[in-house]
């Protein structure tokens, strides 16, 4: 007596085994980032008359070689903070426009990407991806008007410390409209 499997069973199996893949193994991480990559839009601006006034810049960063990074010595500059990892989908799928734009940004807007993750993984990750990002892990707490709930979340701020990007979830930074932005920040 052998064992029969109708059509419907058979459609079962194969979607809980497509189910797993994507959820327990590395396939479904890639296919997350290309999704993501895929549907990326541009950056929202924060509302001008909903901006906040960064005030607190009290703020250390380490990087990987554990030098110390003084968030408040750039106080004045428009800055690009990103806080990411690289367990996370969406920040693997936004860090390709991002390096670009920090390509052609880097000298002229302070970036800094603060990983939540271990030195050895964003090392890692850096060499093998050929990222030169200025990326940092946190030495004390973060200010309270950069709290964030989730990652990859991204902030840009003006020279007065105006919150004009708070981004949560995955974006194309190397848009026109973001080149634009910081055009303008970097001129007043």
């Amino acid at each position: 007596m052998g064992l029969k499997l109708s059509k419907e069973q058979i459609s079962n199996v194969v979607w809980i085994l497509a189910i797993a893949l994507i959820v327990f193994t590395p396939v479904g991480f890639h296919l997350r980032v290309w999704v993501g990559k895929i549907f990326a839009t541009s950056a929202s601006v924060v509302n001008v008359e909903e901006q906040e006034t960064l005030e607190d810049y009290d703020w250390i960063l380490v990087d990987s070689n554990g030098q110390r990074f003084n968030f408040e010595s750039n106080k004045g500059e428009v800055i690009l903070l990103n806080f990411w990892a690289t367990w996370c989908p969406p920040c693997v799928a936004e860090m390709p426009s991002l390096a670009k734009l920090h390509a052609d940004y880097g000298d002229k807007v302070v970036f800094a990407f603060v990983a939540n993750d271990h030195v050895d993984k964003v090392s890692s990750f850096l060499q093998k991806k050929d990222y030169q990002l200025p990326v940092f892990f946190e030495a004390s707490n973060t200010p309270d008007l950069l709290e964030h709930k989730s990652i990859p979340t991204t902030y840009v701020l003006s020279r007065s410390g105006k919150i004009v990007v708070e981004e949560s979830g995955v974006a194309n930074w190397n848009s026109q409209a973001t080149r634009d932005l910081l055009d303008k920040l970097i001129a007043e």
